[in-house]
């Protein structure tokens, strides 16, 4: 789980205006950021099979946020992709 700070962080960075928490480009940044958590958490607990569910659903859910963001708006689809380092 992210902290409250890093959060808050992820949400200053990547919101579009002061107090945006909502956008599809947060909430991207936080799921790639949770995922990324995970991924550290697995490479200590491999034979942690029930949390790797979560894991899947967080991956599926950040799948559909981008799909999304990429038929509302090509541009800042790129931006956030290239800024967060993802292989689309």
């Amino acid at each position: 789980m992210l902290t409250k700070e890093e959060k808050t962080a992820i949400m200053k960075e990547y919101g579009r205006k002061e107090g945006d928490t909502g956008s599809a480009e947060v909430q991207i940044a936080l799921l790639t950021a949770d995922i990324n958590k995970l991924n550290d958490h697995f490479k200590a607990h491999p034979k942690d099979h029930h949390g790797n569910r979560g894991l899947l659903k967080k991956i599926g859910r950040r799948r559909d946020m981008l799909r999304y963001l990429k038929n509302e708006d090509l541009d800042r689809y790129t931006a956030l992709v290239d800024k967060l380092g993802l292989r689309r």
